[in-house]
């Protein structure tokens, strides 16, 4: 069905014809910031750190314009900045703003210098679930508030959540995003990444704000077990265990945060808790010192 890892609702161009300069300059802002070190990529876009004459450094995501040469890749690519660009909490990465030279758009974030919780995962395979908590806590009090506003962000994994140097998390990349008009509205576009995918997404059904809930529980399934619940070597088979929500706990995960996966990963989005009920959650939902 889809060979890419990443479901996305277009095809995006993985090479850029023009390297990024050494030194990239705001016409807006008068700014001139110089290249530093390269940070990862993702789709069309590369990520390098952004250095400013005060030698603040930022994450710069930089877009190649070759990529966004089709209509709907430049509404997305517009969708994603009108989206973040209206954000503020804590546990969001911050876009302080953007601007474009002939061969790529620029958004200028803030920089988590603990890089991503997928590389975190990476090197330590799995979390404490006291860890897991503090984490968790912080995550879903970032979707609480993008749900507030009507946002689904609809591609939550490690890889979008950034730590800072204080270890604070840092929810990113709203490529995928979408804001609804009312809260009733439903959508029907297919994306994500695969071991995050909620079933109703898969189905082909209209979704909203569930899918998020979904990922939240992939998320804390993976922190304690370190790896994703439904993960195969097959895609098609991930894909099944998704829609008939098949997974297994192994004997590491403590009966109360098994209550919880086992609510956030409800095959049916109706039956999910919303994000500020799980905040509620007395035995595994602890900020720790995260909200303050």
């Amino acid at each position: 069905m889809f060979k890419n890892k990443q479901m996305v609702p277009s095809n995006k161009k993985k090479d850029m014809s023009k390297p990024i300069p050494e030194v990239v300059y705001n016409p807006n802002s008068q700014i001139t910031y110089r290249r530093g070190s390269y940070l990862g990529k993702g789709g069309f876009a590369r990520c390098y750190e952004l250095i400013d004459r005060n030698k603040t450094v930022f994450a710069g995501k930089a877009v190649a314009k070759s990529a966004l040469l089709k209509p709907s890749n430049k509404e997305k690519m517009a969708q994603e900045i009108s989206i973040h660009k209206a954000l503020s909490h804590k546990h969001i990465v911050q876009l302080y703003t953007y601007f474009e030279d002939p061969d790529y758009i620029y958004l200028i974030l803030e920089l988590c210098e603990n890089r991503s919780l997928m590389e975190l995962q990476k090197r330590r395979n799995f979390v404490t679930e006291p860890e897991a908590r503090y984490f968790m806590y912080q995550i879903v009090y970032a979707v609480q508030y993008l749900h507030e506003r009507l946002i689904i962000h609809r591609d939550l994994k490690l890889g979008n959540i950034f730590i800072n140097s204080n270890m604070q998390l840092k929810v990113g990349d709203f490529g995928l995003a979408t804001q609804l008009t009312h809260r009733d509205e439903r959508k029907d576009t297919l994306c994500g990444t695969p071991n995050y995918i909620a079933p109703e997404m898969l189905q082909r059904k209209k979704h909203s704000f569930e899918v998020d809930i979904w990922a939240c529980g992939c998320i804390l399934y993976t922190f304690i077990c370190g790896r994703p619940p439904f993960e195969t070597s097959s895609l098609q088979e991930t894909y099944t265990r998704i829609k008939h929500c098949t997974f297994e706990f192994p004997s590491v995960v403590g009966c109360h945060a098994a209550e919880v996966i086992t609510q956030l990963l409800h095959p049916e989005p109706a039956k999910r808790p919303r994000a500020i009920d799980i905040l509620k959650y007395p035995k595994i939902m602890s900020n720790n010192g995260a909200k303050t």
